[in-house]
């Protein structure tokens, strides 16, 4: 075997496995939309059906039993609103600490990791009693706090990540030709690494929207985002397969449609500093 049949060889080897991981990783979803459109009878039926009559029974059921863009506007509103503050606070820190570095500056920064390994439930209690006392219970306002609090660290540890890989030099430039701190992060800073601050953003938006636990403790109905519509359809008579497929459905095609749109800026922010 030649060198260059060798290498096709390993490129194709190389192409079926990343196609079989794909189909691997995709077919939960396929599975999940192909069920929304079977009834319940379809959906429970042995061995699994793959040719049925599709019915939207599901989906006008949703719409009956509840005002699902009520739930979408709660996601979209406390997703966004999180994902804002929490850059609002993690650049500014993520600046000090690429380029201010201490010898303090790798602890802190392990410190705020450590804290995404606490259990939430350990913090549940004091958490829900605080938000009790101030009447932040049910509110929009109490779950932008909490998924501004819990993503901080991750997103400060990728944007310091970014940061770090953009040479001083650049800066050091910035300041000679006379550009206030202001000047030197909105002008010069943010516009090199904005592939990374958009992966950033998608990776911070993918996991407020994806966040459950927080949001069925602390709300009920006025701020229940999609997390909480589909814990909803979770009864003591048991789980509706092909409703609880179509809710999910629903749940779930908005963030997969914007990663879809976003996915250039994210392969390009994932891939920011890799190659010098």
């Amino acid at each position: 075997m030649t060198l260059q049949q060798s290498r096709r060889l390993q490129s194709l080897l190389l192409g079926t496995l990343a196609w079989a991981i794909a189909v691997l990783i995709f077919f939960p979803i396929f599975w999940m939309v192909l069920t929304s459109f079977k009834t319940e009878i379809d959906a429970f039926a042995t061995p699994p059906q793959f040719i049925f009559a599709p019915t939207l029974e599901n989906y006008l059921h949703i719409n009956e039993r509840s005002n699902y863009f009520s739930f979408a506007w709660n996601s979209v509103v406390i997703s966004f609103s999180a994902t804002a503050l929490c850059l609002l606070i993690a650049v500014p820190a993520a600046y000090s600490m690429a380029f201010y570095e201490t010898q303090r500056t790798k602890g802190t920064l392990l410190w705020m990791l450590s804290t995404k390994m606490l259990p939430p439930v350990g913090v549940l209690m004091p958490i829900y009693l605080l938000a009790k006392q101030f009447g932040l219970l049910d509110t929009r306002i109490a779950l932008i706090i909490i998924y501004t609090l819990i993503n901080l660290p991750i997103v400060v540890w990728m944007i310091y990540t970014y940061f770090k890989d953009i040479p001083r030099d650049i800066l050091e430039a910035a300041r000679l030709d006379g550009a206030t701190l202001w000047q030197e992060m909105v002008r010069v800073l943010l516009p090199i690494a904005k592939g990374g601050l958009a992966s950033t953003v998608l990776l911070s938006l993918i996991l407020c929207w994806n966040e459950a636990f927080w949001s069925l403790n602390l709300t009920s109905s006025k701020a229940a985002p999609l997390t909480a519509l589909i814990a909803s359809y979770s009864s003591p008579e048991g789980l509706f397969w092909a409703k609880l497929s179509a809710v999910s459905t629903l749940a779930c095609a908005p963030i997969l449609i914007f990663g879809w749109i976003s996915q250039k800026q994210l392969v390009r922010g994932l891939s920011f500093g890799a190659v010098k």
